[in-house]
């Protein structure tokens, strides 16, 4: 019988969209497990904010200023955080975009933007991410926030977002199993409805809140609960996992 060895606990994690909503949750989430989460967005104001938040509670937490875009400057973004804190062994990508359309009429520029950041940029930055982690020899965890347009819901005039965010349990799979040989666990979160500054409009739908109205647990979910679940994937408690969508919903999708 093969006895597994331990791995050490992650100590530095790269979190995209960290300034606010579920990036922000995440982040400290991450920091109170004694990971050190490095904030990265394009508005320098609410990442410094996120950032002080989690200081104030006596833990570690960076901030850097970045439009990661479509993903071309991922690998100057991870040069840039390794060069001055250290190896990234945490990558959490929660960064997003939206754009409401009826899809006959769907601009090609808002998909490519929402494709761009959602999908390709995940993929450069794990690219990135995982040659740097490769090189070191050190294991990691890649996590990606999905929703329930990833595999479950289909909702009218978000084509693009539903594209990208299926797509991506294709890139998390297809990591998990060819990057497993050098310990770096691939994993996405499947998000319910979560009350975020974002999403307040959206809230007061009639369609939301009759979807919202099946929870079984009877509330929308927090920025805090994702970033439990992704503290837990982060971790060595999660070492044997990879390949898994985390379902954080409330029981929706099995009611």
């Amino acid at each position: 019988m093969t006895v597994s060895q331990p791995h050490p606990q992650p100590s530095l994690a790269l979190v995209t969209g960290g300034g606010s909503g579920i990036g922000s949750g995440i982040a400290h989430a991450l920091a109170r497990t004694g990971v050190t989460p490095v904030l990265v967005g394009r508005r320098a104001e609410a990442l410094a904010q996120t950032q002080d938040q989690i200081r104030q509670l006596g833990l570690d937490a960076h901030s850097v200023p970045w439009d990661i875009g479509n993903g071309d400057s991922a690998g100057q973004l991870v040069q840039h955080i390794e060069s001055t804190l250290g190896t990234v062994e945490v990558l959490v990508h929660a960064a997003g975009n939206q754009h409401r359309t009826p899809a006959l009429d769907f601009p090609m520029a808002k998909w490519d933007a929402i494709q761009g950041l959602h999908l390709r940029a995940a993929f450069c930055l794990s690219q990135a991410v995982g040659r740097s982690l490769v090189a070191a020899g050190r294991p990691g965890s890649l996590i990606f926030i999905g929703s329930m347009t990833s595999e479950r819901l289909g909702l009218p005039d978000i084509v693009a977002y539903a594209a990208a965010k299926s797509g991506l349990l294709g890139l998390m799979r297809t990591l998990a199993v060819e990057w497993a040989p050098h310990r770096i666990r691939s994993n996405a979160i499947l998000v319910g409805f979560v009350e975020t500054e974002l999403t307040h409009d959206v809230d007061q739908l009639p369609a939301r809140r009759a979807l919202v109205s099946r929870v079984p647990l009877g509330t929308t979910g927090s920025p805090q609960d994702i970033g439990n679940a992704a503290a837990f994937l982060a971790s060595t408690s999660a070492s044997y996992v990879t390949g898994s969508c985390l379902t954080v919903d409330g029981g929706w999708s099995v009611a």
